[in-house]
C-alpha cells in the first residue's frame, strides 16, 4: 500500500498564544511547535498500514523551512520519506493550502505512481476548520470520509468506521481515497533512538507550492475589529444577618424564579 499523510506545523499545546502588532499572525518568537494530535495519529496509522500490508509511507507539509522538524519526527516514527512545500511566514487559507497540496500530489504521482490512500488529521489544532482534506479530495476527484476511528483494507478498497451517537457507521471506499482520521484511532508510538538517527540523516525533498492567482475565489483574512475581554467585577451584597436575612433570601429566590 502506498500512503501519503499530510501534517501541519502548529504551536505546542499549552503554549501562550499572542499576536503580532497588526493582529494578522501569531508571534512565534517564544513558541514551541509540533503537529496536531489528529495528525500524529494519521502518521501512526500510515506507519501501521505499511507495516501490516507492505508498501511505502510519505509525509508532506506546507509550511516554513522550520517545518522540516515535524517531517523528521514523522520519519523517526517509521515514515519513509518527507516532502516540504516551503512558504514564507504568511498564513495560507484552506483554499490555497488544498490547491498547493493537490498540485504536489499530482507531481509526486506523475513521478512515482498513485497514492492508494491520503491521510489527514480531522482538523488542525490551530485553525480547526475541517476543510483541507475534503478540498484536496475534491480537487483530485477522489472519495473522502472524515472523522474516522478505524481503517481496514478490503478487496480493492478500504472500510472506514466513525463514531456516532448510536455506535459506529461503516463507509466502504474504493481506492485511491482520502481519509481524515481522529485522535483515538491508535496510540502513536514514541520514536526510538534508531528512528531518530535515521530521521536526522534523511533527505527532505522540497517542492515549490502552487498558489491560486488573485482572481481565484479564495478567502482572505481581514480583521474588522479586535478587543481584549474585560474582567467582570463582582459585587458583594449583604441581605442581612441571622434570622432577619431569611425574608430577603426568599424574596431573592422568587425574583430569580427558583421559588
Amino acid at each position: 500500500m502506498k500512503v501519503l499523510v499530510c501534517v501541519k506545523r502548529v504551536p505546542a499545546p499549552g503554549a501562550k498564544i499572542t499576536l503580532v502588532e497588526d493582529g494578522q499572525a501569531l508571534d512565534t518568537r517564544h513558541l514551541g511547535f509540533t503537529v496536531s494530535p489528529h495528525e500524529e495519529c494519521a502518521v501512526e496509522e500510515a506507519v501501521q498500514l505499511t507495516e501490516r500490508f507492505g508498501g511505502t509511507a510519505t509525509v508532506l507539509t506546507l509550511g516554513p523551512l522550520e517545518a522540516e522538524e515535524q517531517l523528521r519526527t514523522a520519519i523517526s516514527m517509521g515514515i519513509h520519506t518527507g516532502v516540504l512545500l516551503p512558504i514564507d511566514t504568511t498564513e495560507w487559507d484552506a483554499y490555497s493550502t488544498a490547491h498547493a497540496i493537490a498540485g504536489a500530489v499530482t507531481t509526486l504521482e506523475d513521478e512515482e505512481g498513485v497514492f492508494d490512500l491520503i491521510l489527514f488529521g480531522n482538523e488542525s489544532a490551530d485553525a480547526g476548520n475541517y476543510q483541507v482534506g475534503i478540498r484536496v479530495a475534491r480537487l483530485l476527484g477522489r472519495p473522502v470520509v472524515s472523522g474516522i476511528k478505524h481503517i481496514e483494507p478490503t478487496e480493492g478498497g478500504i472500510s472506514a468506521h466513525r463514531a456516532t451517537e448510536a455506535g459506529f457507521e461503516r463507509c466502504e471506499l474504493p481506492l485511491p481515497a482520502v481519509v481524515s482520521v481522529k485522535e483515538g484511532i491508535n496510540l502513536p508510538r514514541y520514536p526510538a533512538m534508531r528512528g531518530r538517527l535515521i530521521a536526522k540523516k534523511a533527505e527532505i525533498r522540497h517542492l515549490s507550492p502552487t498558489r491560486p492567482d488573485a482572481s481565484s475565489p479564495a478567502s482572505s483574512l481581514v480583521t474588522t475589529g479586535f478587543s481584549h475581554p474585560t474582567q467582570q467585577q463582582s459585587e458583594t451584597v449583604m441581605l442581612g444577618t441571622g434570622a432577619d436575612a431569611a425574608p430577603a433570601i426568599v424574596d431573592l429566590f422568587e425574583e430569580v424564579g427558583v421559588l
